[in-house]
Formats: C-alpha cells, structure tokens, sequence
C-alpha cells in the first residue's frame, strides 16, 4: 500500500522537473552566423586534424545555451565521429572512424590562432547525449570558436554534420538569417596511407602535409 502510495506522488516530483526544465528555456529563434566551417576533405590514416566552427549570434537577444550536435554518417550513432555498423551480430554497432583527443572540444581565444589549444581547459558540458556539446550562454554579437581535434582511424568516405540549437530541451532554435535550421556538413575522404613523417634539424617529427 506504501509503495503504491508513494508512487503517484514520485511521477509527480518527476514530471515536476522536467517542467520547470522546460521552463527555464525560451522558445522562439535564435540568429546565428557560421564565420567559419573548417575540416579538412582530404586526410590519411593517424593523422591528426582539427575541426574548427566559430559561430557568432547575429541577434538582439541572448542565445540560451549554445548546443553543437556532431554525427557522422546518414544514422547518428552513440558518438560524433562514430559510424553504425549493419553488420549483424555485433554486440556495439557503433564503430570510431575518428578519435576525439582527450579534453576537447575546447575553445579559442578571441582573436587567437589556436594554436597552444593542448594547455587550454577544455570546453562543451557533458549532456545526456553523447553526440552533443553545449557551450554556455551567447551574447548578442558574440562570438565561440570551437575546436574538436580528432585522429582519423578507418579509410574511407564520410559525411560528418553539424547541427546547432539554441537551448537542450528543442524548444531555443538556432536558426540563420533567413530562418532555416543552422546547420552543415563535411565530406572527408581519408586514405589508409599513413601520413609519412620527418625528422627536422632541431629533432622535431613533422607529418608531410599536416
């Protein structure tokens, strides 16, 4: 009789939340501008690049949260850089086709290069879902330039897409100027050569075309 008691008044304590969730998020259109969309189409096996997105809000008001979603492939998958396997049987359909470094996404400086980004903190809270990234409030006219840096470690072609939002609960839209949904998307093709390396006179190793 308690547990049953009880029950009613725990969907209620529940249901309570995640309204008072939703709440906490306008709902309405956001405007924002991708200044850059960078990710190299052409890479190799274990060779290391960045993917790069500044985004500015081009609004009067205040985007809520900044949310950055990543997938790889036609099917969003448990990670970003991650594709689903049709292949039956698996125990993880889910298979890299990159590794996210350790301790990123992280952000550039303003008016940075990027370059020292390895000391720098890292950025993008962890949310329930893995394939997606939130960067804080965005005030009217600035800007986040954000870095994911990633080792590719399968051959082959692949769509990578971005996708942006204004807040986590769906009802903030990041939308661009003409009101469509913000998003992109790279296709990469990576060759299973292994870039080569060289060893430079002050014992530096450099990857030709890195």
């Amino acid at each position: 009789m308690l547990a049953a008691a009880l029950a009613p008044a725990l969907a209620a304590c529940g249901g309570g939340a995640d309204e008072r969730q939703d709440a906490d998020e306008p709902e309405g259109k956001f405007p924002v501008d991708v200044v850059t969309a960078k990710f190299p189409t052409d890479q190799r096996l274990a060779e290391t690049r960045d993917l790069r997105l500044e985004i500015e809000n081009a609004g009067d008001e205040p985007v809520p949260t900044l949310v950055v979603t990543i997938y790889t492939g036609d099917e969003k998958a448990s990670q970003p850089f991650s594709v689903r396997s049709d292949q039956p049987g698996l125990a993880d359909p889910n298979r890299p086709v990159w590794i996210l470094d350790e301790g990123f996404p992280k952000l550039v400086a303003p008016g940075g290069s990027g370059k020292g980004l390895s000391q720098a903190p890292t950025a993008g809270a962890d949310v329930a879902q893995t394939d997606t990234f939130a960067f804080g409030s965005l005030a009217a006219g600035e800007r986040k330039d954000i870095v994911w840096r990633v080792t590719a470690v399968v051959p082959g072609t692949y769509t990578v897409h971005y996708e942006l939002a204004g807040g986590l609960t769906g009802k903030a839209r990041a939308v661009t100027a003409d009101g469509s949904p913000a998003e992109g998307e790279f296709v990469v093709t990576i060759s299973d050569k292994p870039p080569r390396a060289r060893v430079t006179g002050t014992g530096k190793v450099e990857l030709e075309g890195g």
